[in-house]
């Protein structure tokens, strides 16, 4: 079995971290997750706190393992949000969409350990000296909201740059993925994709079909204007959202606007046509719907035989 420090600086037993996606990560899939070996991730999204309490007290249920929350910056709840996970003594928070400073001491005063996502080696830095345990490097590849660097390109930099464990994350759905990734200088990986498919994931099945018939190509970014590209399977919505990008006569605003909520569309009512069905571009090797023990198992009984194949390549 592939262990590294992460697993047990978070008493965990595969390094591996379940992506923190809003509408999709709920305390079903995070339980189910931490209950084969994983880490957990509830998503708060743009939910207000009362949202979050009762995924937590739903997790507690469910599970006696660790499981963390994903807490987004940019979420106008986040005050309230950041209270919750305190007060419910959360063991690991994973921060996105800006820097958690703010909130690191209230976080860590009961214990929590606090993971912020980065997609910079000047924002790894940062995080290391605010006093974040680990950082998670997210690469372009990801779904959902992305930065510029390739995971290739950025996780051996934040590797280079900080002592604390580095988890990559983008781009990464297979035994294949984990094993670059420890090449790379992480000690974990983040998956989101394949997780969409699990069984115990409370998504429209529209989105699984969506993502199991998925090709390499099948992936568009836009929103780059805006200041928060989104990586999205193309369908009516985000070609439009693409083409809308690129019309002056158009506001940002009204952009904005138009995009709202079409992520709920896509997870909660399977809305083919104007629902964003947020995916990495490591879609097309997503092939089959299993449980998440199954999806861990596979992924690290795949990764051990990669490594050990390694040595063919010795002189």
């Amino acid at each position: 079995m592939i262990k590294t420090q992460l697993c047990e600086m978070l008493n965990i037993e595969y390094p591996l971290f379940q992506g923190g996606m809003a509408w999709i990560s709920d305390a079903e899939l995070a339980a189910a997750v931490s209950n084969a070996g994983g880490l957990g991730i509830i998503a708060a999204g743009h939910a207000p706190s009362e949202f979050v309490l009762e995924q937590i007290k739903k997790a507690k249920a469910l599970t006696d393992k660790p499981f963390g929350v994903n807490v987004m910056l940019m979420n106008p709840h986040v005050e309230e949000v950041a209270q919750v996970v305190a007060d419910e003594k959360v063991s690991i928070v994973v921060t996105g969409a800006g820097n958690p400073s703010k909130y690191m001491k209230l976080w860590q005063k009961n214990g929590t350990k606090v993971i912020p996502v980065v997609a910079s080696t000047a924002l790894a830095k940062i995080m290391e000296r605010s006093g974040a345990s680990a950082v998670i490097a997210e690469g372009m590849e990801s779904g959902g909201h992305v930065g510029e660097l390739t995971t290739m390109a950025l996780v051996p930099q934040v590797c280079d740059v900080v002592k604390i464990p580095v988890i990559a994350a983008g781009g990464i759905a297979d035994g294949r993925g984990i094993a670059a990734a420890l090449m790379l200088g992480a000690c974990g990986v983040q998956i989101g994709t394949r997780f969409l498919v699990a069984k115990e994931c409370n998504i429209h099945k529209n989105y699984k079909n969506m993502v199991l018939k998925a090709k390499d190509i099948d992936t568009i970014t836009a929103g780059k204007r805006l200041g928060h590209p989104v990586r999205a399977l193309k369908n009516n919505f985000s070609r439009e959202l693409f083409k809308k990008e690129y019309d002056s006569s158009i506001s940002n605003e009204e952009i904005e606007a138009w995009g709202t909520g079409a992520l709920k569309l896509a997870a909660v009512d399977g809305d083919t046509v104007g629902g964003s069905f947020m995916a990495g571009q490591i879609a097309g090797l997503v092939k089959q719907e299993q449980t998440a023990k199954e999806i861990i198992e596979d992924m690290f009984s795949h990764a051990k035989d990669v490594l050990d194949a390694a040595a063919k390549w010795e002189r």
